[in-house]
């Protein structure tokens, strides 16, 4: 497509296409077809006037005209034609749409006050007062029917008395003020739920699709459409509405239908985005390619969810609703004492409801915006508001404090077994099942070059235990100590416990047993990710009274990390309800407790806790019952966290004291004469603007 350079600086292009006119749905193409150009930072498309401005990597060892990655860009421009991207998706509810369509009405509604003023003659202006008070009267009326003291009252009542005064002007000013205060409270929660609902639809990028000969191949999710199969397996997001064609599964749904038990699947039964593969796995044909189903539920899970509201926020909207009664009888005894009406409509003017509800919500959906935009995904308010009271965080050990990429670094062959023919068997058995330990041992055993085929009977996965099948005759185990030696009572020979004795105890071991005798020990190390005694650390220092590791290591292995990490307490040999006991123990106590893991394992733990965070390299399944996501980089989000949820109680708090000393001034200036009512409504608007915008930026 043609365009021309308007203006460009290093690392920056404004750009115009040369085109008549840009729709909406084009703009939408446009900009996410030059953020999928490597090197590209941030675009914005500007659809009325056809520009789109570009910021881009930029290395100052090269001049502007020689940077590769501009070229790149104007090389994308050239070659980009709308319909040869059919494949982008473009999100149904489009922040530009909206954008587009609030600024249309805003637009409109003060032109046409403009016109009326200006053109139409004085009682032509009084009877459009009154049509236009009609509604707002109507709504103040039907409150007071079913028993209310909303602030439609207050609304209704200084509106009535300014048009029984026959000031027609100062009724038509306040409803044309509340009019633009209500269009601007819409579109900017709007917006910010819009915000928030694109940064959490961004969560699977990539899907595994099924070829014609019936190969694997991961692409991008954006490439998927429908009739196209793809393949998800035990513990992982469905990302695309369809069909089973193969497979019997259990899907967890309860992030549709609220089920909190997993329902069975099979070919021919529907499925949907956003429900979790518990157990099983299938091939699907997709219905629905990505794009707006998505982004559409999700949109509605913010609009709809109650865990959108945080206690702070449900008890700004109570207080609103008490102090209405209190502002009518302030009105009612302004007029009393001062038989002047304009005072005591300069004090209805005034209500707290509108900064109160609306600033709060505005300030949670600002906080869990700027998580996003640090990849820490956040489910509701009311968990920002728990992780500000958080006073002890529990941490899973694997893939949590560790990367969750242990290698296995010795076998120890028991009863006369040979080292190498141990990991193959281990090797055959673990390879079934997605965990990063069993990974680690198909992976040994490649590097070894150990073929390790079928020469087992169908195997049995036991959560958190291990894996059990049969070899020949005899029962083949491999697990945990717990699951190894006491429940399933193996033994060790008298000639090895010298040597089983001898295993350091810095390492993760995997157990194999073979007829109901030790076989092999597979030494496993999973290192601690580096910044994670920093992270304990400053958990202290932001608030934190207690760290606690809980692993299903052996009591060595997990004292041995405990001291390395510099964690409080830790709680060895621990199945997923140990997990959950220690956790109702410590609430019990009367603390706020994080639980912070990322397996199947640390479902239930995840769940219970006052606040459960996943690590978003974990499972689905712990993704999906979390109340917060965090990336798997770094550990250190959980400090921005815990500093983002301090930040945010404190907007929050700053916002009541702002509220009720600004709006009680201006009652005050109101009820002695100071404030006319036209100048008190325009006060109390603007001030619930700015704080509305204020509560819309970022806390850190």
């Amino acid at each position: 497509m043609n365009c021309r350079i308007l203006h460009e600086r290093p690392g920056r292009l404004r750009v115009h296409m040369r085109q008549c006119n840009m729709s909406l749905s084009e703009a939408d193409r446009l900009e996410a077809y030059l953020k999928g150009i490597s090197g590209v930072i941030e675009v914005k498309v500007y659809e009325r006037t056809a520009d789109a401005v570009i910021r881009y990597r930029f290395d100052s060892s090269h001049e502007t005209e020689k940077s590769p990655e501009r070229e790149s860009i104007l090389r994308a421009l050239s070659a980009f034609d709308y319909d040869r991207v059919p494949e982008l998706p473009v999100p149904h509810s489009s922040a530009r749409a909206l954008q587009h369509e609030y600024e249309d009405r805003m637009a409109r509604k003060f032109v046409f006050r403009a016109v009326r003023k200006l053109f139409l003659p004085v009682e032509v202006r009084q009877v459009l007062a009154v049509v236009k008070a009609l509604p707002r009267l109507w709504r103040g009326l039907c409150c007071l029917l079913h028993g209310r003291l909303d602030v439609e009252v207050l609304d209704a009542v200084s509106i009535g008395v300014s048009l029984l005064r026959g000031d027609h002007g100062t009724a038509s000013q306040v409803t044309f003020l509340l009019g633009v205060g209500e269009l601007i409270d819409e579109w900017t929660h709007k917006k910010s739920v819009n915000d928030l609902a694109e940064a959490m639809a961004l969560n699977v990028n990539q899907v595994w699709m099924l070829a014609g000969d019936g190969t694997k191949v991961l692409v991008p999710i954006r490439q998927v459409q429908a009739d196209d199969r793809i393949l998800v397996e035990t513990g992982n997001l469905i990302p695309l509405d369809g069909v089973i064609l193969e497979g019997d599964c259990m899907v967890n749904q309860s992030s549709l239908t609220g089920e909190s038990v997993p329902v069975p699947k099979g070919p021919g039964k529907s499925v949907y985005a956003g429900t979790v593969i518990e157990e099983g796995s299938c091939s699907i044909r997709v219905t629905k390619a990505a794009g707006s189903n998505k982004y559409d539920q999700i949109v509605r899970m913010i609009e709809d969810s109650e865990k959108l509201k945080s206690d702070v926020e449900s008890r700004a909207a109570h207080l609103a609703d008490r102090l209405v009664p209190w502002c009518l009888g302030l009105s009612a005894l302004t007029y009393l004492l001062t038989r002047n009406a304009t005072r005591a409509v300069s004090v209805l003017m005034v209500d707290f409801s509108c900064a109160l509800k609306l600033s709060m919500p505005l300030s949670v959906l600002s906080a869990m915006r700027e998580a996003s935009r640090y990849h820490i995904t956040v489910k509701g308010g009311k968990f920002m508001e728990k992780v500000a009271d958080a006073t002890t965080v529990i941490f899973d050990k694997t893939g949590t404090l560790t990367n969750a990429c242990p290698t296995v670094v010795d076998v120890i062959p028991f009863n006369s077994q040979d080292a190498d023919e141990m990991l193959r068997v281990a090797a055959c058995m673990e390879e079934h099942f997605p965990h990063s330990m069993a990974n680690a041992v198909v992976r040994a055993a490649r590097e070894k070059g150990l073929d390790h085929e079928e020469m087992h009977s169908e195997v049995e996965y036991l959560v958190a235990h291990g894996i059990a099948t049969k070899i020949g005759r005899k029962r083949a185990i491999i697990g945990s100590y717990h699951f190894v030696f006491e429940d399933e009572g193996t033994r060790i020979r008298k000639q090895d416990q010298k040597a089983f004795d001898e295993i350091p105890a810095k390492y993760s071991c995997l157990y194999l047993a073979i007829g109901g005798v030790l076989s092999g020990v597979i030494c496993i190390s999973d290192p601690l990710r580096p910044e994670a005694r920093d992270v304990i650390r400053h958990l202290h220092e932001v608030g934190i009274e207690k760290c606690v590791m809980l692993t299903g290591d052996s009591r060595r292995t997990a004292e041995a990390i405990a001291e390395e990490v510099g964690v409080d307490d830790f709680r060895a040999e621990v199945l997923p309800e140990d997990k959950s006991d220690y956790i109702r123990s410590e609430q019990a106590l009367g603390h706020t407790v994080i639980m912070i893991g990322d397996g199947i394992n640390d479902a239930p733990a995840l769940s219970l806790a006052d606040v459960g965070i996943a690590i978003g390299s974990g499972a689905m399944i712990a993704r999906e019952v979390a109340d917060i996501t965090i990336a798997a980089e770094d550990l250190t989000e959980l400090i921005f966290l815990k500093q983002l949820s301090d930040a945010l109680m404190r907007r929050i708090q700053h916002n009541y004291r702002f509220v009720m000393s600004f709006n009680g001034a201006l009652i005050g200036l109101g009820a002695v004469g100071l404030m006319p009512p036209g100048t008190s409504a325009m006060l109390h608007n603007g001030s619930t603007l700015l704080l509305s915008i204020r509560s819309m930026t970022n806390l850190l």
